[in-house]
């Protein structure tokens, strides 16, 4: 029963800041970056209101995938094992490939 309830804050501790950025930042003025601490988006991206609303939204269904994942978790181990794995192997370059689509979208 332990290993659930791990498992589950683990992941609850994944999802937390993927929501906070998609709640906080989506209305900012300077735009949401991708993990890389870039810079030069602010010159790079010429609808800054738009390209923040798709990025919250991405950063959203991460969170939603984490939280699944927790929940998985306490559901069946086996199970929120290979989510977890699914989530930072396939999940996370599905979201660096959406990341690319919506940069060069507003660029």
């Amino acid at each position: 029963m332990i290993e659930r309830i791990v498992g589950f804050v683990c992941c609850l501790w994944c999802a937390v800041p993927f929501f906070i950025i998609a709640k906080y930042d989506k209305g900012g003025k300077e735009p949401i970056g991708f993990w890389s601490g870039d810079k030069t988006l602010k010159s790079k991206v010429k609808n800054i209101p738009e390209y923040n609303k798709e990025m919250a939204g991405l950063y959203g269904k991460c969170a939603v995938g984490f939280l699944l994942t927790g929940i998985g978790y306490g559901i069946f181990p086996y199970l929120g094992i290979a989510l977890i794995c699914l989530d930072c192997s396939v999940g996370f370059y599905l979201v660096w490939r959406n990341y690319k689509r919506i940069l060069e979208k507003y660029s």
